[in-house]
């Protein structure tokens, strides 16, 4: 449900500029448009799910094997589940499954599978202080992820004994703008705040500004964690927030904390 205009009165005509993968950014765009914002959406990551290969369809007809499997993503949740349902009349049972953070959880759990996630917090390194992941003792994991990304959860549950093995699901590829495209959204539209929920996309947008000559590093950046705040810092951007966590509710609140304070974008990170 979007959140009431009357509820978010500052974020009337704040320009806001989504950098998501979609569907998830038409979707945050909806509420920030229901609030009353001027919203730009322009992903930064493309999705495209990998071809099946024998390889994987082991992996998917072995899942009763794994003591522990692991979704990364909301994304990679679903793509694992439409594997669920290709291969297994109903969910093998004595896994324990796990998500990196909320989102991901409610994917699961709205297929009916009960999810083990950080009880704060929405990071690898989060996840991996739960205690059933401490002392693996030769037990086997699947990690459902992306083709590339972070190895920390693979090298540190390897570390604790764990037999690991990657599943890949998906590549992810840096969308194509044309000049005039990105002109029209980073120099003309000129965002006042600018959602990157990713290393990977504040990465992408850094190249972009690069590329164009755009200087955008004096405005609100909401990124997912400390490790990508640090990051933008590094790359010069001044204005950092962390929201509460990763809900559409919550990333919204945090750009009207900011932008409603008349800081134009002057916001601290957390």
């Amino acid at each position: 449900m979007a959140t009431p205009r009357a509820e978010m009165p500052s974020l009337e005509c704040r320009r806001v500029l989504i950098c998501r993968p979609e569907p998830e950014a038409s979707r945050l765009a909806t509420l920030f448009s229901a609030s009353g914002a001027d919203v730009r959406v322009m992903p930064l990551i493309d999705r495209q799910p990998l071809p099946e290969t024998p390889e994987r369809r082991t992996l998917i007809l072995d899942l009763d094997q794994f003591s522990h499997i692991i979704a990364v993503s909301p994304y990679a949740a679903r793509l694992l589940l439409d594997e669920l349902d290709t291969w297994w009349p109903q969910v093998p049972s004595g896994i324990r499954w796990y998500a990196v953070g909320a989102g991901t959880a409610r994917v699961f759990s709205e297929y009916g599978i009960s999810t083990r996630k950080p009880a704060r917090g929405w990071t690898s390194e989060a996840l991996l202080a739960l205690p059933s992941l401490t002392a693996m003792n030769g037990e086997r994991v699947l990690l459902a992820r992306g083709e590339d990304g972070r190895e920390l959860i693979r090298q540190t549950l390897e570390s604790r004994g764990a037999r690991v093995t990657v599943l890949p699901l998906y590549r992810r590829l840096f969308p194509d703008y044309t000049a005039h495209q990105v002109n029209e959204i980073l120099g003309k539209f000129a965002p006042e705040a600018i959602v990157t929920l990713s290393g990977e996309t504040l990465q992408n947008l850094i190249a972009l500004c690069a590329k164009s000559g755009h200087n955008l590093y004096d405005r609100l950046l909401i990124v997912p964690a400390d490790r990508v705040a640090e990051q933008a810092r590094s790359a010069g951007f001044r204005h950092i927030c962390i929201p509460d966590s990763l809900a559409d509710k919550d990333i919204m609140a945090s750009v009207a904390a900011h932008l409603g304070a008349g800081d134009g974008g002057a916001g601290q990170a957390k």
